[in-house]
């Protein structure tokens, strides 16, 4: 899956060259990397629960409470 999602972007976008291939697997990696460290923070117990909108509205009442 991690070769293949590059490899078929890389082809429906008429890409060709191999720095152009590089590039587009580094991003796809770093897209699934921020992805994956996005859903372990809404894993977290403060945030079950709430939706990302609430969870941001209730922090920023809070800190302007502060």
């Amino acid at each position: 899956m991690g070769i293949a999602v590059p490899i078929t972007l890389f082809l429906l976008l008429g890409l060709h060259t191999l720095p152009q291939l590089f590039t587009l697997a580094t991003v796809t990696l770093l897209a699934w990397g921020v992805a994956d460290l996005l859903s372990l923070m809404l894993e977290k117990p403060r945030l079950q629960g709430r939706s990302p909108g609430k969870a941001l509205k209730e922090d920023w009442e809070r800190r302007s409470h502060e």
